[in-house]
């Protein structure tokens, strides 16, 4: 049964998604001070529902503690450093605070997702991507998981590099899906009915920025940041030296030095491949053009004031930030390109 045009709410629906995004980017930044901060292996269960409640008494507290003391991390890392409660209670506090916001962030997408369903107000054609949209943000929870899992494995000190590009880049979809749906919605309210479809300039430059976070992704895991406090050079060099005893694929995939070296330079040919959309925007859309160039600019600047201030924390996250509002102007200018007539 087709919905009724005077029940649909398609701009009411797009505020609520980007009020969802702003959510992600900020869940993102939390992700970044919690992996800076090396508190993402604090928590060593994951309790759904009971974990949203931290430990309330000194007896909870100790509990805690007490299993973080098993893992490898604190036997051969934290431990040694002389780690203490009160040290445990903060690296605690981002782990508990960035599962908090995945609780939040679930619980702001689908009980106003129900609303709108029950009300009828999602236009025809919709409900199956808000569902999609749904599914990924739970998939990103379970993802999150795998990611902690992976670094309390035997005497593992760090989460997988691999598990943790899959989380953020699972993040950073759902961001982008976020934004596109929203200005699909917008563009409805405004008497346009059909959707933006995705363009083969979105598609090749989307690939490259792909890369780049990816390599992004793993420089964190890795801790590839600190492989390096010189720009451009990286030990008084343009190519690092690095360990390819086990072949350069593994190496592109696995050395500090060599992802290091990836990712800051992979990044100009992000670059050229955003202006070229970015010139084929300013036309159709010069705010979209202008969000693209500022977002890039930024994150260039962000990128190499993070290396020569040795990885420090706010710059470090505003670095982490910055990428994810590139991804949301990559959405807008892909959306641009793809609009088509009423």
């Amino acid at each position: 049964m087709m919905t009724s045009s005077t029940t649909v709410r398609p701009k009411a629906l797009a505020t609520w998604l980007l009020i969802v995004a702003a959510m992600v980017v900020l869940m993102v930044s939390v992700g970044g001070i919690t992996r800076l901060t090396e508190s993402g292996l604090s928590i060593t269960r994951w309790n759904p529902i009971s974990g949203a409640i931290p430990p309330l008494t000194q007896a909870d507290w100790q509990a805690e503690f007490d299993l973080y003391k098993q893992t490898g991390e604190y036997l051969n890392v934290t431990g040694p450093a002389g780690m203490d409660l009160a040290a445990f209670k903060f690296i605690f506090f981002w782990e508990w605070f960035h599962r908090l916001l995945g609780r939040l962030i679930g619980l702001a997408f689908a009980v106003p997702l129900a609303w709108f369903w029950i009300k009828r107000a999602i236009p025809q054609g919709y409900k199956p991507r808000l569902v999609a949209l749904l599914a990924l943000g739970g998939l990103q929870g379970v993802f999150g998981w795998f990611m902690v899992r992976s670094g309390l494995a035997g005497t593992m000190t760090d989460v997988s590099h691999f598990w943790l590009s899959i989380h953020l880049l699972t993040a950073l979809i759902t961001l982008a899906g976020l934004v596109w749906t929203a200005l699909d919605l917008l563009q409805l309210a405004r008497g346009n009915s059909k959707p933006a479809r995705w363009t083969v300039t979105a598609s090749w430059v989307g690939a490259i920025l792909f890369v780049q976070l990816l390599l992004g992704a793993w420089v964190a895991g890795l801790n590839a940041g600190l492989a390096s406090d010189t720009w451009p050079l990286m030990q008084g060099r343009v190519v690092p030296e690095f360990d390819d005893s086990r072949g350069l694929f593994y190496a592109m995939a696995h050395d500090p030095f060599l992802v290091h070296f990836l990712h800051r330079w992979w990044a100009w040919v992000a670059v050229a491949a955003l202006v070229v959309m970015a010139r084929k925007l300013k036309p159709l859309d010069r705010k979209a053009s202008i969000a693209i160039h500022s977002a890039f600019g930024t994150q260039i600047l962000l990128g190499i004031a993070t290396v020569v201030t040795g990885v420090a924390l706010w710059i470090a996250v505003s670095h982490q930030v910055v990428g994810a509002l590139l991804v949301v102007s990559f959405a807008w200018g892909a959306h641009v390109l793809g609009r088509r007539p009423a």
